[in-house]
């Protein structure tokens, strides 16, 4: 009885841990996702000043 506890409560805790591992993952993708976003803004926006320096 108490192995069949301990087994369940090993597999909730697995799972526990998958679904945090899972979740940690995503956040730190949709924040890499986000800071190349704003750098991507801030070269085109830069390149966009420099050429528009160039023709006047």
């Amino acid at each position: 009885m108490g192995r069949t506890i301990l087994t369940i409560v090993g597999v909730v805790l697995a799972g526990w841990l998958l679904l945090t591992a899972v979740g940690a993952i995503l956040s730190m993708l949709k924040t890499f996702f986000f800071f190349g976003f704003i750098a991507v803004l801030v070269v085109l926006g830069v390149i966009t000043v420099s050429k528009l320096a160039k023709k006047t």
